[in-house]
């Protein structure tokens, strides 16, 4: 477990506590912007990263947001989006990079908060290695495939319980981050018109904004693959 640890040639604390089931139990679009200013924390054998949350998305199951992957029930692909609360679900994104989620809501729903951004607070060197076309510390996290790739999260981390002290790859509650926006999620098709992206005003971690596309033409339901 990290102790006390050095940013910039300032002492920092890594919070000591971590994130409660209860917390996340709550629906998406008001947890969502609870884990703003909270520490993703992962220890692996070349060292520990750490980042501190400013931008996140919410992703509901309760029916009504198509654009989660939730929305077709628990797919093989989608299953630890159904609890409990606090799982880690990673995906695949465009067959390219992966992306890191926070399991929210009670047991059985389908809803997730998407880790979009932050700032590496914790073993920017190392993250370095990891990132080494970000020519700026800001970019270290900036964007979902970033944070994953800064972070050391891949697909073995899928499933891991991120409220359990002695996870490689933790929650950590942290200071409550304000002000606050929200706005359009980026990248998606449909549920456009849904305000559930939250950032922290004025962080440069935060990644920029970008529209999805048309809907795609989609197959009816039954001719459809499962994930």
């Amino acid at each position: 477990m990290v102790g006390r640890l050095t940013r910039g040639g300032r002492a920092l604390n890594l919070p000591a506590r971590l994130v409660t089931a209860d917390e996340l139990l709550g629906p998406v679009d008001v947890v969502a912007p609870a884990l703003l200013g909270c520490w993703v924390v992962a220890d692996r054998p070349e060292g520990t990263v750490a980042v501190r949350l400013t931008e996140v998305e919410a992703y509901s199951g309760e029916g009504t947001d198509p654009a989660a992957h939730s929305h077709r029930g628990p797919t093989p692909r989608a299953a630890i989006m159904f609890g409990p609360p606090g799982r880690l679900y990673v995906y695949f994104s465009y067959g390219v990079h992966w992306c890191a989620n926070v399991v929210v809501g009670r047991e059985g729903v389908g809803s997730a908060v998407l880790l979009r951004a932050g700032e590496v607070v914790v073993g920017e060197e190392l993250a370095r290695t990891r990132r080494p076309s970000a020519r700026v510390d800001r970019d270290l996290a900036r964007g979902p495939a970033r944070l994953t790739q800064a972070l050391g999260i891949g697909p073995d981390d899928k499933g891991a319980d991120l409220l359990d002290a002695t996870s490689p790859v933790r929650l950590h509650a942290g200071d409550p981050a304000a002000p606050l926006e929200s706005g359009p999620r980026v990248g998606i098709s449909v549920a456009t018109e849904l305000p559930w992206r939250y950032w922290e005003s004025g962080a440069p971690s935060v990644s920029p904004f970008r529209p999805g596309g048309r809907p795609r033409a989609r197959a009816p339901r039954q001719d459809r693959p499962r994930d």
